[in-house]
């Protein structure tokens, strides 16, 4: 027999309807190995033997500057430290989270479904292909887009040993120009969206043209606009207008960097990331201009030096910290609920396959 997603949330644990996920983290990891992204740093011996130190609280000023120079800095591999963390976002009033950990940063099924069953937490685990960086590239150029897109399809409706994937990405799609390789990922995964029902999140490359390029691609693919989540808005100097152009095109735009600030990712040159106040400047704009129901928040906890047992904000920081601010910039208790509720919960609902 066929299986029946529409209308329902499918966890790591199972389907459930969607009115009980409650307040959501949409785009989190919870174990993740992104030591990919390692970055040796220049110069001095100090600073090469700090990147292979393993990290401690008195390396918390220095590592919130140097994110990528430090190998342990970029392993989540504790799935006891990683229970105890989550559970402070339960103790906020949490209820459900999205751990976007796909394939070519360690995807790990069984362990999901561990968390989930002991902290009570809804889980929603992510699938597709990761950046080219990630160590996916060989294995993308050797697959053609009808593998990839049944690899993707088999993930969400029959998974591993039952544990199956809930939502599509984060498909890495961070080259520029967008590379062959990465738009055949974002085609099969648009493929992929109209069998299954779920939706698709995409992590964008750093410059202003990246997303744009990104929707152009996906559209003309014959993507569902209005169950694509362009991820990572406040990680680059988007543009205002770029924002924009992506909530036209019917697009949900995902703030998930909050608490991300003081750092600028080297490699790429960037200054302009956007602190938290920032963050609610523009999505206050967002909200004025109508766009409410497409915006997204979360704190995409990827590293060691964001969680509270290194000297991290952790992942209860959108309600501890970020929903007061909203309240006291003038946000209603109905503007939460839908940024941190409702839109989650329409995105993360199954619709019924087109193709």
């Amino acid at each position: 027999m066929e299986k029946k997603l529409a209308g329902k949330v499918q966890t790591v644990l199972g389907l459930i309807d969607g009115d009980e996920l409650g307040l959501t983290l949409p785009h989190e990891h919870l174990l993740l190995d992104l030591t990919v992204r390692f970055k040796l740093a220049e110069g001095s011996v100090t600073a090469r033997t700090m990147a292979e130190k393993p990290l401690s609280l008195d390396m918390a000023g220095w590592i919130r500057f140097h994110l990528f120079e430090n190998r342990d800095n970029l392993l989540l591999n504790d799935e006891a430290l990683a229970i105890r963390e989550i559970m402070r976002f339960k103790l906020a009033g949490g209820k459900s989270v999205v751990d976007v950990t796909n394939w070519g940063i360690g995807q790990d099924p069984h362990a999901m479904a561990r968390i989930a069953r002991a902290t009570g937490l809804n889980v929603i685990m992510g699938t597709g292909y990761y950046t080219m960086d990630s160590g996916c590239a060989e294995v993308l150029a050797r697959k053609s887009e009808d593998e990839i897109y049944q690899e993707i399809v088999n993930d969400v409706m029959v998974g591993t040993d039952g544990i199956c994937a809930g939502i599509i990405g984060e498909i890495g799609a961070d080259s520029w120009p967008l590379h062959e390789i990465e738009i055949k990922s974002l085609r099969a995964a648009v493929r992929a969206q109209h069998a299954t029902g779920a939706a698709l999140t995409i992590h964008p490359g750093r410059l202003d043209e990246s997303p744009l390029q990104i929707v152009d691609i996906i559209k003309k693919a014959g993507a569902d606009m209005s169950r694509v989540i362009i991820e990572h808005i406040d990680r680059t100097a988007y543009s205002f207008e770029t924002m924009t152009k992506i909530a036209k095109a019917g697009c949900a735009l995902e703030f998930d960097c909050f608490s991300m600030e003081g750092y600028y990712p080297k490699r790429y040159g960037v200054f302009d990331i956007p602190n938290d106040a920032q963050r609610v400047n523009y999505i206050i704009r967002l909200i004025e201009m109508g766009y409410l129901s497409q915006i997204l928040i979360a704190t995409d906890t990827a590293m060691k030096s964001r969680l509270t047992a290194y000297g991290g904000p952790g992942y209860a920081h959108i309600p501890e910290n970020v929903i007061p601010w909203m309240r006291a910039k003038g946000m209603s208790e109905e503007t939460i609920n839908t940024l941190t509720v409702e839109n989650p919960k329409r995105l993360l609902i199954f619709v019924a396959p087109s193709k």
